[in-house]
């Protein structure tokens, strides 16, 4: 990797595993910041298209993407995916170089981050678990939250690529630590979103105007990122905006595993969880985590 006189990174080859909502475009910020980017996605045609808007190079398997590389970064669907492009057949770290940085985007349990992370040490090279926070929006716009664990050096290093995608980059500690803190940004957002549609749900149950209300509550106490974005298109039945439930129930599961392990208290968060079981049932799979209120209704008759 190269670094200018100032010290700042200038240009590094980068390898991007996962071409999906989220990593698709976070694959392009850093392109666009004028590294060197190498992409892999199990559907290789959209590998392709990627290579073809920004410039940069598709690869057939994860092993030859961080051929080289100075970063590798993936963004893929939980522990067995993540397993796969990492230690499994033709996985990244089979031939990382010594000195490289793997950063994982994906959210995953603390345990399996706690694992690549000991495997890359053994292998010499770095390992950050850095679960990601700001839907597919903030990907796009390259404004997303990144909760950090490793090591502090690795980490220094490492910044400036993250740095492509985001507008908050924290360290919270050592291995599995951004997993954990991932884990209390999906507790904390289940009962929020819980909590707005109990409220739109009143709302509309009294003949009140949503939006009114919306207006007059979002300035005081109970604003909330989800209040200001999300309170319309609930209000319409729209719930194609975000989030997908099948993922935030994966998530949910990972928080109360761990949950299980370290003897913290989630009654509400397992509730909830169960909420988002009844919208799937629902046939609501793919809707946003904002689909709560469609529960609500279809529970009251609405």
């Amino acid at each position: 990797m190269a670094f200018s006189k100032s010290g700042f990174l200038s240009m590094a080859k980068v390898a991007f595993i996962g071409m999906g909502v989220m990593g698709y475009p976070m694959a392009g910020h850093i392109a666009k910041a004028g590294h060197d980017v190498t992409v892999y996605n199990r559907t290789f045609a959209k590998a392709e298209k990627w290579a073809n808007e920004f410039g940069g190079k598709a690869a057939p398997t994860p092993a030859k993407a961080a051929e080289g590389c100075d970063f590798v970064i993936s963004c893929v669907g939980n522990d067995d995916d993540l397993r796969s492009v990492t230690t499994g057949e033709d996985g990244a770290f089979s031939t990382m170089k010594k000195g490289a940085i793997f950063i994982d985007n994906t959210t995953v349990s603390a345990d399996v981050a706690r694992e690549l992370y000991k495997a890359a040490s053994d292998a010499g090279f770095g390992f950050l678990d850095a679960p990601i926070s700001g839907g597919q929006a903030g990907a796009e716009n390259g404004v997303l939250t990144v909760m950090v664990g490793g090591d502090e050096a690795t980490f220094n290093t490492a910044k400036p690529i993250i740095d492509c995608y985001a507008k908050m980059v924290s360290l919270m500690g050592g291995a599995g630590a951004g997993q954990l803190t991932k884990m209390v940004n999906q507790i904390c957002i289940a009962g929020l979103v819980q909590g707005l549609s109990e409220g739109i749900h009143f709302a509309q149950s009294a003949g009140l105007d949503v939006e009114a209300v919306i207006d007059v509550i979002s300035k005081g106490a109970a604003g909330s990122w989800q209040m200001e974005n999300r309170h319309k298109t609930m209000s319409k039945g729209e719930y194609e905006h975000g989030f997908a439930v099948d993922w935030m129930r994966k998530d949910l599961a990972i928080c109360l595993a761990e949950a299980n392990n370290n003897g913290a208290s989630l009654p509400g968060t397992a509730l909830i969880d169960q909420y988002y079981s009844d919208v799937q049932k629902m046939g609501g799979n793919r809707w946003d985590t904002s689909s709560l209120l469609a529960r609500l209704n279809k529970f009251s008759g609405k």
